[in-house]
């Protein structure tokens, strides 16, 4: 019998520190999106610096809970790999003394100056020796500590997050040198979560040991950094919030960027601690909660399902539900924090109390989509009818929004059971005058600045040419020059100078569509191509080849949509990229490229609104080189131009401040 190695857990003790750092994850997230929903939106008193200061801190919040949602996500692939489900249960708020370290006072507080204090004490890297906000000492001090030799896991003390994860960095190395790497890292890789399927940062799959060491370096990294030079950690964020916080009240000290929101808001009437506690008890305000906690217990039953499917276009349909959820969540948690807990009293206002469910254990996967679209009906029917009194800093369109987007999970799930592909939903109506469409660029003097697209009638073939659609690839002009005369006066195509063939061929060269082709001599027109591929362009746009349906409208064969995020004909690359010298990678690393039922059929892309191009169909994502990248039913594609997960979306968007139309 092999003797055991002292500093070697078992697995059921990195399990139980798994489960630990599950839960702090789980709260911290929790915390700073209730932070982030009590900055008001507006108020009529604030100086356009003080406007900008509190837009600026709540993308900035909000992106940190992000981060916490991809560490969460990083855990959840650690359990999988070690042969577990993931674990997203946890104690409610507030966390009373006992299932973390004495130091961890962990309770929903509005943004304030304390507030940022103790998310700085929380996030601190060990080296910095720095107090916690007023007002979040912990009541009492106690030590945890498991005997040496025990059997059963438990737990152990640690000052900050950052030593947790060491411990269970150092835990890895040590079982697995004993065990074996195979025999520790044991789990089914078709469960783990991969950039193409969660749209969060440095959100990565885990199957050995030195994936689960640079899942954990990507948690402390993000989160207390190491050191100055980390100067976009959660820590340092935290830091800039309240230095800047700082010198807005020293420059005016009325000035309120936060709802006076709740600490420690309850749905229910508390037994323990009645005092520290607020229920939220006003009639039309405690619904608006209701609906809350239901939208976010019901995004992590997704979340549940999603993590344990193993099919990768089932997994992707519970995820995208699972952020749709999270999405509706937002302005409710906003309109919370913006009204008052108590009929008659202003004084305290409500604030989302994240109330989780008693267990959250893995549904049978064939009942499980008619089993949550049935709630996921109720929560829409519910949203319908709550009361709406819509405050001066509040948008009529916001509403109408939510509704929409719980419907349309209800349906995609539902055909998630009967097998089929997910059903888009038809676009609803504006509640309110839809925005203009972004000005195209100005063109330079060129055939190109035509408004309409050119149409030349050739003996065999008619060539339409769309301007607006050119990135000047010049394989027209290189390939067909006697065709394409560029920068000539009046007429510049000439299809009869070259065999029809020759001139389809260029057509199809060119990787925008911006020129076609129509044939009159009984030839046949463009066929779409036997695999939809997706060309990653060198500091470029993405170059679509594929049967295009573009926010709901046929669009081609082909197409180049922007990445870099500055195009003003958005979703459609102008060539602003050139002009902004943006920097991307045409040869992203290689992900999960296992083969796809089908690959070919039409292509949907919806653009959403201030975020990513979600892509829906087979795909096959390649680099410029043409080296395959990943190939997907399902994706979500960067084009705000900030993702660190390039090509995919990782939410960048959100701290980023991105601005572009496209359906909610």
């Amino acid at each position: 019998m092999t003797e055991r190695r002292p500093d070697a857990p078992s697995r059921e003790q990195l399990l139980y520190w798994l489960h630990e750092a599950s839960e702090i994850e789980h709260h911290l997230m929790c915390c700073y999106l209730y932070a982030a929903f009590s900055l008001k939106v507006d108020d009529a008193r604030w100086t356009p610096p003080q406007r900008a200061a509190v837009a600026s801190w709540r993308r900035s919040i909000t992106s940190v809970a992000l981060e916490e949602m991809s560490h969460l996500a990083l855990v959840g692939n650690l359990f999988t790999a070690l042969g577990a489900s993931p674990h997203f249960g946890r104690p409610a708020f507030p966390v009373d003394a006992g299932p973390y370290p004495a130091g961890f006072v962990i309770r929903l507080a509005p943004f304030c100056a304390a507030t940022i204090e103790h998310f700085k004490y929380l996030e601190r890297p060990g080296h910095e020796q720095i107090a916690d906000g007023a007002g979040f000492e912990p009541g009492r001090g106690y030590q945890r500590s498991v005997p040496p030799g025990r059997l059963s896991p438990g737990p152990r003390d640690y000052t900050t997050v950052g030593e947790l994860y060491d411990i269970l960095a150092h835990s890895l190395e040590a079982t697995a040198a004993e065990l074996g790497e195979d025999a520790l890292f044991l789990g089914d890789p078709a469960l783990q979560l991969d950039a193409a399927l969660a749209p969060l940062p440095g959100v990565a799959p885990v199957t050995d040991l030195a994936s689960a060491l640079a899942a954990i370096r990507t948690i402390v990294t993000q989160g207390e950094g190491a050191g100055a030079d980390q100067g976009d950690s959660h820590y340092w964020r935290f830091c800039r919030i309240g230095e800047e916080l700082a010198r807005h009240l020293r420059e005016d000290p009325s000035f309120e960027p936060a709802w006076p929101a709740a600490t420690n808001p309850v749905m229910n009437s508390p037994i323990k601690a009645p005092a520290e506690r607020v229920l939220i008890d006003h009639p039309g305000v405690a619904r608006w909660l209701d609906l809350g906690n239901a939208l976010y217990t019901t995004s992590l039953r997704c979340l549940v399902q999603g993590l344990t499917a193993s099919m990768r276009s089932e997994k992707a349909t519970w995820l995208d539900a699972s952020v749709a959820l999270m999405r509706a969540l937002t302005p409710v948690g906003q309109g919370l924090a913006a009204r008052p807990a108590h009929e008659g009293d202003a004084s305290v206002h409500a604030g989302l109390s994240f109330t989780p469910l008693r267990s959250l254990a893995v549904l049978p996967q064939a009942q499980a989509p008619l089993v949550i679209a049935e709630r996921i009906c109720q929560l829409g029917r519910r949203a319908a009818e709550l009361p709406l009194q819509r405050l001066a800093c509040e948008s009529e369109a916001v509403w109408p929004q939510v509704i929409a987007m719980i419907d349309d999970q209800a349906g995609r799930l539902r055909a998630l059971r009967r097998g089929a592909a997910p059903v888009r939903a038809q676009p609803q109506p504006p509640a309110v005058q839809p925005v203009a469409p972004p000005t195209p660029p100005t063109a330079p003097a060129t055939p190109a600045a035509a408004s309409l697209p050119e149409r030349v009638r050739g003996q065999s073939i008619t060539v339409v040419y769309d301007g607006k659609r050119c990135i000047h690839a010049r394989h027209c002009v290189l390939d067909a020059p006697t065709v394409f005369k560029a920068n000539t006066p009046g007429e510049w195509i000439y299809p009869d100078t070259v065999h029809p063939e020759a001139l389809i061929g260029v057509a199809h060269n060119c990787p925008s569509g911006a020129i076609r082709y129509e044939r009159h001599d009984h030839g046949p027109e463009e066929a779409p191509p036997p695999v939809n591929q997706l060309r990653v362009r060198e500091n470029g746009p993405y170059a679509l080849h594929a049967p295009l349906v573009i926010a709901g409208e046929p669009d081609g064969m082909r197409a180049t949509l922007c990445r870099c995020g500055q195009s003003r004909r958005k979703p459609w690359c102008d060539g602003a990229h050139v002009d902004a010298h943006f920097q991307a990678s045409g040869e992203p690393p290689t992900g999960l490229v296992e083969p796809l039922a089908v690959r070919d059929g039409p292509l949907h892309v919806v653009p959403r609104r201030n975020g990513p191009l979600e892509v829906e169909g087979p795909l096959e994502i390649c680099a410029g080189t043409g080296r395959p990248v990943a190939r997907v039913s399902q994706a979500r594609l960067c084009r705000c131009g900030q993702s660190k997960n390039k090509p995919f979306c990782d939410l960048s968007h959100v701290a980023a401040g991105f601005e572009a139309a496209g359906e909610p």
